[in-house]
C-alpha cells in the first residue's frame, strides 16, 4: 500500500471549491446522489405518461398533449436510456460509492480527487446531453435503450432518428468516459489506499461490491463506447458498420456490407455486464444491512465474497442470451444457455446466506432493514423468471412480450432502486448529522414494496397471455380485450407508486434541516464509517489514520461489552 499522505489535499475555502467544483469525494458523492434523484423522477414520469397512454390512448395531457404511437416509443427509450444510465448506474456506485467507499476501508479520499470531480462533472455533462434530445426538431430517438441497428443507424428510419438520436448516441459515449474514470479511481482506491489491518478480507461486502462492479464498468463501458463511435460514422459518415443493403421507404440507401448483429453484440456484450453494475452495489448494501440489523455476523463472508467475483466473471460470458431471437446457432444458444443457468448459482449462494444470516436472529426491523429484506424479496421473485428466459425454447415465444419486461423491471430496476432507497435511510445520518423520520419511511415501504409487486408481477401473466412489448396501445386489438382490466389495474398501482415517491421526497428534504440529531453510531454498527464524527470532517477521520482489527460484521461477540465490536477496537476484545 502507498503512503496515504501523498493524496491528502488542503480543505476548500470558496463556495464553488467546497459545493461546486469539489474535489472531496463526500460532495462528489451527493452532487452524484442529487443527480439521480433528478433523473429518477424524470424517467418515472416518462413511465407514467406511458402507462395513462396505454389505458386511455386519446387522452390529451397538459403539458404533453396527445401522445401519438412514434411519441409513445420516444417516451419508451427516453424512459429506459435515463433509468439504466443516470439511476441505476449512478446512485448505488457512484453516489453511495464515492461517499463511503474511502471511509470504509480508512482512506483520507479517493486515489485521484480531481480525476472524481471531471467524472462527475462528465456525468452531467452526458445528462444534459440526453435531456436535449427531447427539444430539438424531430424529438428524441424511438430506436429503444437497446438502440438497435439499422434503425438507429439510419436518420431517416424515423421521427425523431435525426438529430435527436445522434444526441442519444453522443450522451451514452459521454457516460462511457465519465464512468470509464470512475471505475480506475475505484479499483485503484481498493488497492492501495486501505488503512492499516484493512486486508481484502476484513473490507466490507459493500466495498467489494463497489469493487467488483467497478471491474465491470472498466471492461464494459469500453465496449460501448466503441459500439457507439461506429453508430456515429454510420449515421454521419456514411460508413456500413452496421448497415447491409437496404430499402427504405422505396429508396435503396447506400450501405452495404454491414452487419445489424454486430451491433447488438457489441450491446449486450457491454448490456449484460450493465445489469450486474446496477444491482451489485445493491447486494452490498443488503449484506451490510442483514448482519447489522440482525445483529449477527454474515453467514459465510468469504463465500459471499467468491459469489460477487463469479456474477462479475460468469456475467461476460451470457450476453448472448438476449440475442435467442436472431437466429444464432443452436449450439451457440445452448452454450448460452448453460452459462446463464451457472450464473443463477452464485446469486442463490448469496440469497441462501441472507437468508442464514436472518435465521434465528434478533431482529430489528427498522426501516434500513425493510429495505434491505424488500431488496432480497424482489431479487429472489425477479430472478425466479431468469431461468425461464434462459432456455431459447422458451425465450422465443416470452421475449417480445411483457414477460420481459416484468422480469428485468423487479430483478434489476426496482431491486436496485431498494437498495438505494435501503442506503439512504442506513447513511443518511452519517451524511447529514440527522435522521429520517421512521413513520414515514414505514409508509413509504409498505406502498412502495406492494405497489412495484402489483405493477410488473400482472406482467408476466400478460406475457404468458401473449401482450407484446412497446405497442403503443392495446385498446384496438380484439385478441387482447380480456387483458385491458389488468391493465388498467397496472396503471393505476402505477399511479399510486409514483405518488408514494414524494413520501420519501419530503422525509428526505425535510428530515436534513429539521430531523432529530444523529449521535456518531445510531445503528450500532462496527464499521469505520461509524467510528469518525457526523458529518465525517474534509480528511474523513480528522487528521488520525485508524488501525484496523477486526472483520466488518462482528456482532453478538460474546465476552464482549456491547453486542458488537468495532472494526477498530483494540485486538485485546473478544471477536469471532
Amino acid at each position: 500500500m502507498v503512503a496515504q499522505d501523498a493524496h491528502a489535499h488542503a480543505g476548500p475555502q470558496g463556495f464553488i471549491r467546497k459545493y461546486v467544483f469539489s474535489l472531496d469525494h463526500k460532495v462528489i458523492g451527493l452532487q452524484y446522489y442529487f443527480l439521480a434523484l433528478v433523473a429518477v423522477f424524470v424517467g418515472m414520469f416518462l413511465s407514467l405518461l406511458m402507462r395513462i397512454h396505454m389505458i386511455w390512448p386519446t387522452a390529451m395531457l397538459p403539458l404533453v398533449g396527445e401522445i401519438k404511437p412514434e411519441t409513445y416509443l420516444q417516451l419508451l427509450t427516453m424512459h429506459g436510456t435515463i433509468m439504466v444510465f443516470f439511476v441505476l448506474t449512478t446512485a448505488p456506485q457512484s453516489g453511495f460509492g464515492n461517499y463511503f467507499l474511502p471511509i470504509q476501508i480508512g482512506a483520507p479520499d479517493m486515489a485521484f480527487p480531481v480525476l472524481n470531480m471531471l467524472s462527475f462533472w462528465t456525468t452531467f455533462v452526458a445528462f444534459v446531453v440526453m435531456l436535449a434530445a427531447f427539444f430539438v426538431t424531430g424529438g428524441a430517438p424511438l430506436h429503444g435503450w437497446t438502440g438497435y441497428a439499422p434503425l438507429s443507424a439510419l436518420t431517416n428510419s424515423g421521427p425523431g432518428e435525426q438529430l435527436g438520436a445522434d444526441l442519444w448516441i453522443t450522451s451514452i459515449a459521454i457516460f462511457c468516459i465519465a464512468s470509464l474514470m470512475g471505475a480506475l479511481n475505484f479499483i485503484t482506491t481498493i488497492l492501495d489506499l486501505r488503512a492499516k489491518g484493512m486486508t481484502m478480507m476484513r473490507m466490507p461486502l459493500t466495498c467489494w461490491a463497489w469493487f467488483i462492479t467497478a471491474i465491470l464498468g472498466l471492461l464494459a463501458f469500453g465496449v460501448l463506447l466503441s459500439a457507439g463511435i461506429l453508430l456515429l460514422l454510420d449515421r454521419n459518415l456514411g460508413t456500413s458498420f452496421y448497415v447491409p443493403l437496404v430499402v427504405v421507404n422505396g429508396q435503396v440507401m447506400g450501405h452495404k456490407g454491414g452487419s445489424p448483429l454486430l451491433w447488438q453484440h457489441l450491446f449486450w456484450f457491454f448490456g449484460h455486464p450493465e445489469v450486474y453494475i446496477a444491482i451489485l452495489p445493491g447486494m452490498g448494501v443488503a449484506s451490510q444491512l442483514l448482519s447489522t440489523f440482525a445483529r449477527k455476523p454474515i453467514f459465510g463472508y468469504k463465500a459471499m465474497v467468491y459469489a460477487l467475483m463469479s456474477i462479475g466473471v460468469l456475467g461476460f460470458v451470457v450476453w448472448g442470451h438476449h440475442m435467442f431471437m436472431s437466429g444464432m446457432s443452436p449450439y451457440s444458444a445452448f452454450a448460452f444457455s448453460i452459462m446463464t443457468m451457472a450464473i443463477g448459482v452464485p446469486s442463490a449462494i448469496k440469497t441462501f446466506n441472507w437468508l442464514g444470516t436472518l435465521y434465528k436472529a434478533k431482529i430489528r426491523f427498522q426501516t434500513p432493514m425493510l429495505y434491505a429484506i424488500g431488496f432480497v424479496s424482489l431479487f429472489v421473485s425477479g430472478g425466479l423468471s431468469g431461468p425461464f428466459l434462459a432456455q431459447p425454447v422458451l425465450d422465443i415465444p416470452l421475449h417480445d412480450t411483457a414477460f420481459v419486461v416484468g422480469h428485468f423491471h423487479l430483478i434489476m430496476g426496482v431491486a436496485a432502486i431498494f437498495g438505494m432507497f435501503a442506503g439512504t435511510y442506513y447513511w443518511f445520518p452519517k451524511m447529514f448529522g440527522r435522521m429520517m423520520n421512521e413513520s414515514l419511511g414505514r409508509i413509504h415501504f409498505v406502498i412502495t414494496l406492494i405497489g412495484t409487486y402489483s405493477i410488473f408481477m400482472p406482467m408476466h401473466y400478460l406475457g404468458m397471455a401473449g401482450q407484446p412489448r412497446r405497442y403503443s396501445q392495446f385498446t384496438e386489438l380484439a385478441y387482447l380485450q380480456h387483458l385491458m382490466p389488468l391493465n388498467r389495474f397496472i396503471t393505476y398501482a402505477a399511479i399510486v407508486t409514483i405518488a408514494a415517491q414524494f413520501i420519501f421526497v419530503i422525509n428526505l428534504f425535510w428530515s436534513m434541516f429539521k430531523g432529530p440529531k444523529a449521535s456518531d453510531n445510531p445503528w450500532e454498527a462496527t464499521t469505520l464509517e461509524w467510528t469518525t464524527a457526523t458529518p465525517p470532517p474534509h480528511d474523513n477521520f480528522g487528521g488520525h489514520t485508524p488501525v484496523v482489527y477486526h472483520g466488518p460484521y462482528e456482532y453478538s461477540v460474546p465476552g464482549a461489552a456491547k453486542d458488537y465490536v468495532m472494526q477498530t477496537d483494540p485486538a485485546g476484545v473478544t471477536a469471532h
